[in-house]
């Protein structure tokens, strides 16, 4: 029996050949991240970022606790922790950003960041997509959207997540699930860490692997003859670019952490933070146009202040290296970085010495990628309870991501049903937040 008549004698599909290990909760395949358009458009400008690291602190951050802290507020407002000032001129942070503090010449903090969407889910769906929640249509996120503008380069998964979906607002939504993130799967910094199918297992050899791939010429071969679709016409390219990523030296690298310098690990600290930092920054460094990684837990109702110290101080080391090192490198121009959360806290402190759901301000922070340096942009009112100038949109925010990675905002997407929806709906970029 030939390799035709015992493919088609198998209930499997065509997709089965193609799947060398299940990819995150969403069970995605190597070639699923392929299926991406190959060419930029003729004529786009160069854009100032050629890649995006997301550092998303999922539970809300206290803006308070962190890049907008009231010193001269009443304590009920602006809580007991200390300041510490910063390289630009006049301006102050949580006293557990002493690094961050020191190279505040290099970022742009963003104070009146405004939404009106108080649940965790709601808010981080704001966040990651740049539009508020509907019941009718799921929308893609920031970096699902960048793969599907941008493609692949250096045959490394233009989306990465690390080290999981953060949340399905993370995800695809209304595109292809070929522009869902590619999970890492593991902690960087775990002692055993390693990245999911990035290697054959263990019952696949490579001779195995061979026969697969010849097996799927003879498949696409006969489904090419019946069926009129660019789908099948390229389906063997895809894989190729697939069976690359997994055969390639080189794009395992990237994702190897293990071949940094031990000291470069330790100065972005052994940690949680440290070491997912480090990965976003290989990973941008080898090709990959987006990375998303979470850290900590924010929802800090109670104990606001022993919740802070016991996750701040570890970030602040990690985010002043990420920029140190970007910028000795030569790529914080190209790299824009971007610190968010699905939130902000009470003005006032509760009655459990922490703080409640508080979208209406709160604070983000923007590096690199054709981003003004050294300034803060907008501002709270005293108490930190609602913009006071220059208040931030999450479209606004969206739209100005984008425009620092070369993407028309305003670009209409197809939706199911044919139905075209703008990539951003309101909104401008802000050029006063451009270098």
């Amino acid at each position: 029996m030939n390799l035709l008549s015992r493919c088609m004698g198998s209930p499997l599909s065509r997709r089965s050949f193609l799947h060398v290990g299940a990819i995150g909760a969403l069970g995605l395949t190597l070639d699923q991240y392929m299926r991406l358009q190959a060419a930029e458009p003729a004529g786009k400008k160069k854009p100032k970022a050629e890649a995006c690291i997301h550092i998303f602190l999922p539970g809300g951050q206290a803006h308070q606790e962190s890049w907008d802290p009231k010193p001269f507020a009443p304590v009920e407002y602006r809580g007991q922790m200390g300041t510490v000032k910063t390289k630009i001129e006049g301006e102050v942070f949580n006293e557990c950003l002493t690094k961050t503090a020191a190279i505040a010449d290099q970022i742009a903090v963003c104070r009146a960041m405004t939404h009106g969407e108080a649940a965790h889910e709601r808010g981080t769906h704001n966040m990651f997509t740049g539009y508020r929640p509907s019941p009718a249509l799921k929308f893609p996120s920031m970096g699902s959207v960048v793969s599907h503008e941008l493609g692949v380069r250096n045959n490394l998964p233009p989306y990465v997540a690390v080290p999981n979906l953060p949340a399905n607002d993370a995800g695809s939504g209304y595109l292809s699930s070929s522009f869902a993130p590619f999970s890492l799967g593991s902690d960087p910094a775990n002692g055993g860490f390693r990245v999911q199918d990035l290697s054959l297992p263990g019952s696949v050899t490579p001779d195995r692997f061979a026969t697969r791939r010849n097996m799927l010429d003879a498949v696409n071969a006969h489904f090419a003859g019946k069926e009129k679709s660019d789908n099948i016409d390229a389906m063997d390219t895809f894989y190729q670019r697939a069976y690359g990523l997994i055969s390639s030296e080189k794009a395992r690298d990237a994702f190897d952490i293990n071949k940094e310098e031990g000291k470069l690990r330790d100065a972005y600290g052994r940690n949680a933070a440290g070491q997912r930092m480090l990965m976003a920054r290989r990973l941008v460094e080898g090709g990959v146009r987006f990375v998303t990684l979470t850290y900590g837990g924010w929802d800090l109702h109670n104990d606001i202040i022993n919740g802070t110290k016991g996750q701040l101080p570890q970030f602040d080391q990690a985010f002043a290296t990420l920029v140190t090192d970007l910028k000795q490198r030569g790529m914080l121009d190209s790299t824009l970085i971007m610190v968010s959360s699905e939130f902000g806290r009470t003005p006032k402190i509760n009655g459990t010495a922490g703080r409640d759901h508080w979208p209406k301000v709160f604070s983000v922070v923007l590096a690199g990628g054709g981003i003004k340096k050294g300034f803060i942009y907008g501002k709270s009112d005293a108490t930190a309870s609602e913009p006071d100038e220059d208040g931030l949109t999450v479209e606004d925010l969206a739209h100005t991501v984008y425009d620092c990675l070369g993407i028309d905002a305003t670009k209409k997407l197809m939706s199911p049903g044919d139905r075209p929806i703008d990539i951003v709906r309101e909104g401008k970029t802000r050029k006063e937040l451009l270098a």
